[in-house]
């Protein structure tokens, strides 16, 4: 039965939610057809999911020697009762003060977080949206340096009505953003008469896999500060930096710059990719605006972190000597990872953008394609996913200004399974690279009879161009 849309709200039939795009629906070609190295083993494997699972084993290896931690156990029982009552949406208190330890520890403890700053929300998703509610109206906008993450936006676009200006990067630099790129995103939007609120930057970058250097970093601020408009930093990979520049959080930035006003300033962090616990949807606002907390947790109230969760992390990350080795075996992890992964690719001759952070590599297919646009692009994405039986994320659908990169997840599997994904891309680009050589071959062929003339007498060939292929060989 067809359901009247005037029944419904302009958002409940509206398309804003970007469902249709093809970095979800990478993932409905997976869930349609996962891969299972007994069950399927032709399935598609999913490598568009930026997923930690790389140190679980440590969080098993703790909940087994922590019985106690959880309420749904023996040990931990006597506590369910103070647990399972109501909570106001100021959240547990010992949580608060574990989230802001653990997110100086993650940021070297050259940082210090205060606790009433930290306010809950439901994953980082939920911590967005929420800062694009406490700091635009319906039709304002942020600038946002592409490629960006893809889901961003949902996050901030959908509900908020909030609208995001592209900041075009390019490879020429590495797709770092440039001051030029800003001012001259910004002026055009005022030419337009949109209104800026402020910019959106992902440190450590997804999709990119890179970290902002220092000066970099001062100059966004200068910038942000200059046009008094706000900077709201997402530093959900910040503990994944395997590798040198290190990772410079804002909140690192605005101790050295006293001149930077601070209420323009927010960071966006979570437990998903860090720590690998997506599942719990444990985001953060940590905002230096005292207004922006005080509207900001009471919105929390519409995405909550569950009380048997706070508890259950509290105690986890209040172990401090768990916590030190967990980080430090995060960023080793991760960087062995890369490694097999990129060595791999290399072996077939595929390059990436040079990275220091995520659990992701930009992969550059742009020598695969037929032509460098985004159809081609879309063309090749298609027979990676439907014969290669890979799930990967195209660069148009993180708004890359060039077509040919693809972003590919490492770190949401076993390397029994990374292998078996490494295999089916050498077969497929070397098979690729053959046929390019063999009609390469024929046109080569066909242009060299094609440039003959015969004498109709004598029926001798005679070249007409010294350029003929078959000269040159």
């Amino acid at each position: 039965m067809s359901l009247d849309k005037n029944l419904l709200s302009k958002l409940a039939v509206g398309d804003k939610h970007g469902e249709d795009s093809p970095y979800f629906d990478g993932w409905k070609a997976y869930d349609n057809n996962p891969f299972h190295p007994e069950h399927n083993p032709q399935g598609v494997i999913q490598m568009g999911l930026a997923e930690n699972q790389l140190c679980s084993d440590l969080i098993k290896e703790w909940i087994k020697a922590n019985p106690q931690a959880s309420i749904c156990t023996a040990e931990g029982i006597d506590g369910f009762s103070d647990i399972a009552v109501f909570q106001d949406y100021h959240g547990l208190k010992q949580f608060r003060q574990a989230i802001a330890a653990f997110m100086e520890k993650a940021r070297g403890g050259r940082v210090r977080f205060e606790e009433e700053r930290v306010v809950m929300s439901g994953g980082a998703t939920g911590a967005n949206e929420t800062l694009m509610f406490c700091l635009a109206d319906r039709d304002d906008a942020f600038l946002v340096p592409t490629p960006y993450y893809a889901a961003f936006d949902r996050d901030l676009s959908w509900r908020t009505g909030v609208r995001i200006i592209p900041v075009e990067c390019n490879s020429s630099n590495n797709f770092q953003v440039t001051k030029q790129a800003l001012e001259s995103a910004y002026l055009n939007a005022q030419e337009t008469g949109i209104k800026i609120k402020g910019l959106i930057l992902a440190n450590p970058s997804n999709p990119l896999g890179t970290s902002l250097d220092r000066e970099t970093l001062q100059t966004l601020m200068d910038f942000i500060n200059d046009k008094q408009i706000h900077l709201v930093c997402d530093e959900i990979y910040a503990a994944t930096v395997f590798a040198e520049p290190r990772f410079i959080s804002v909140a690192e930035m605005i101790q050295e710059m006293d001149h930077v006003n601070r209420d323009l300033i927010h960071i966006v962090y979570s437990l998903s990719k860090d720590m690998g616990l997506p599942g719990f949807r444990v985001g953060v606002v940590y905002s230096y605006n005292d207004s922006v907390v005080t509207c900001a947790r009471r919105m929390s109230s519409f995405g909550l972190v569950s009380s048997q969760t706070q508890s259950f992390l509290a105690a986890m990350l209040s172990d401090q000597i768990f916590v030190d080795n967990f980080l430090k075996e995060v960023s080793k992890r991760v960087a062995k990872r890369h490694l097999i992964f990129t060595e791999g690719l290399k072996e077939m001759g595929v390059s990436c953008l040079t990275s220091n952070a995520g659990l992701f590599v930009l992969m550059d297919l742009r020598q695969m394609l037929k032509d460098q646009t985004f159809e081609s692009e879309m063309s090749l994405w298609r027979i990676i996913i439907n014969k290669v039986k890979i799930n990967i994320s195209p660069g148009s659908s993180f708004h890359c200004s060039e077509p040919g990169w693809f972003r590919v997840c490492f770190a949401n599997m076993d390397e029994d399974t990374l292998q078996i994904a490494l295999q089916r891309m050498k077969h497929f680009v070397l098979r690729h690279r053959e046929n390019k050589k063999r009609k390469s071959f024929q046109e080569n062929l066909k242009l060299s009879f094609s440039s003959m003339t015969y004498d109709e007498h004598v029926r001798t060939p005679t070249l007409m161009s010294p350029h003929s292929p078959l000269v040159r060989t």
